[in-house]
């Protein structure tokens, strides 16, 4: 019993030495960029109105939408998007499969009644990549643009469940002329069927949407792109085409849209992340459902785990050399995997820490107390801890209101669930990758809001 006593009492101490090492480095982290956003807001705030920008680019904007399996929900999409951007000039590439005959249909539907939607069938039977698919969209645009004569302002990006905002267009029109690239806030749809899963991708897009993209872009750093409501200067995309040897997707990619963020800056693109309020004083974002149950919030996850810490770090480096912000922003982008590693350490150490206490109280004795230096981390990383569930509630809260302000709280442990899940798949798929597995598109399943007005 001594024995086992002694080797439970060394893990519980070790292993939060550990936890609260790693804790306090990445509290200190988060810290200095909430430095950068407060301080930020001192001279300005985040936020403009829609009423105060005017049109800078004229010309057509081509929308790219990949669709695999999206027979459910990119009929009302398309027909939502037709409705809300009216009479501006655009065109909806939508990109389908061969061996996917739903989609075709159910895009084939809206196509025969407006003349604005294309739509497009690769030549590789699906899935491929979400990336593969937008090479598809592109080669279709290049090829219609050569044939009537006439060339896009720009190319925006969305994806086939998303509820676009009336204004969004308008948006690009007026920052395109100043930047290259503009990235609108997605702001998750609050399911109330799924308060905790679903929900927790209210808290972390209302943090990273509301604060650490906001201070990236007054850092001057390098700004990911999220896939969709982003759109950029068609000029540019050709120039990361050419460097690619014709295609600005890399078809081998699980997250093409982070990736393209950082080329488009690498290559010298003006970014903005652009937080405009329309004239009713809501954000203008794209909306829409995000996984409902574990299983599917896991494999999503995992798919970012993998793009943009793991397999996005072999294919990208640290970016400009000496620029320190584009390489702390990018460090922030990939320590995910060793802050689930932490987190795991965490949990051990409760684990080891309550069986010490059972068993030096089967023994009669006193368990061993942590040194004032251990009580002194614990104490700063607990105040860390509140300081961030509170930013978190409050970004949440600022979005959302009070009660899911409130429930941010309890979410918190549930996204900690998800992300050791998906970090323990996200290294065996990419060990597999190292050994010449090709990536395929792992989605997840999509809805599409009922009752949403035109």
């Amino acid at each position: 019993m001594g024995g086992i006593t002694f080797a439970v009492d060394a893990v519980a101490r070790e292993s939060v030495i550990l936890a609260c090492i790693g804790f306090l480095i990445g509290g200190i982290d988060d810290l200095a960029l909430d430095a950068v956003y407060w301080l930020g807001r001192l001279r300005a705030r985040p936020d403009s109105r829609v009423a105060d920008l005017t049109e800078s680019i004229a010309g057509r904007i081509a929308i790219f939408v990949p669709a695999w399996d999206e027979a459910a929900v990119i009929g009302p999409m398309l027909a939502t998007t037709l409705a809300r951007f009216g009479d501006d000039d655009f065109l909806l590439y939508v990109g389908a499969y061969a061996n996917d005959r739903a989609t075709i249909d159910a895009v084939g539907i809206v196509a025969e009644r407006d003349a604005r939607v294309r739509l497009v069938i690769g030549a590789r039977p699906g899935p491929t990549t979400k990336a593969d698919c937008l090479n598809s969209l592109w080669d279709a645009l290049q090829r219609e643009e050569r044939a009537e004569d006439w060339r896009a302002a720009a190319v925006a990006f969305h994806d086939a469940e998303d509820v676009v905002h009336r204004d969004e267009l308008r948006v690009y029109r007026a920052l395109l002329g100043e930047y290259q690239v503009v990235q609108l806030p997605v702001m998750p749809l609050v399911d109330r069927g799924s308060p905790l899963v679903a929900g927790h991708y209210i808290d972390e897009f209302a943090e990273a949407h509301g604060l650490r993209l906001v201070a990236r872009g007054w850092l001057g750093a390098p700004i990911p792109l999220a896939g969709v409501g982003c759109a950029i200067d068609r000029n540019l995309i050709e120039r990361i085409a050419m460097a690619r040897g014709g295609t600005p997707f890399d078809a081998d990619s699980l997250t093409e849209d982070y990736e393209l963020g950082l080329r488009t800056a690498m290559l010298g693109g003006r970014q903005v992340f652009a937080r405009v309020r329309d004239d009713d004083g809501k954000l203008i974002a794209v909306a829409e459902y995000f996984p409902d149950n574990v299983r599917d919030a896991v494999r999503q996850k995992t798919r970012w785990m993998i793009g943009i810490a793991l397999d996005g770090w072999d294919r990208l480096g640290w970016g400009r050399a000496g620029d320190w912000r584009d390489h702390w922003m990018r460090l922030r982008d990939r320590r995910a995997p060793l802050s689930v590693f932490v987190l795991f350490i965490a949990y051990l150490a409760l684990l080891a820490w309550g069986a010490s206490l059972a068993l030096h109280a089967l023994a009669g004795d006193t368990a061993p107390q942590p040194s004032n230096a251990l009580m002194t981390l614990l104490n700063i990383n607990a105040a860390m801890l509140v300081w961030r569930l509170a930013m978190r509630a409050w970004f949440t809260g600022r979005a959302y209101g009070f009660w899911q302000a409130l429930l941010s709280l309890p979410r918190a442990l549930v996204g900690n669930f998800i992300a050791l899940m998906a970090a323990r798949k996200a290294v065996w798929r990419y060990v597999g990758a190292l050994r010449g597995r090709r990536p395929q598109w792992d989605k997840t399943h999509h809805r599409f809001p009922e009752g949403v007005e035109p």
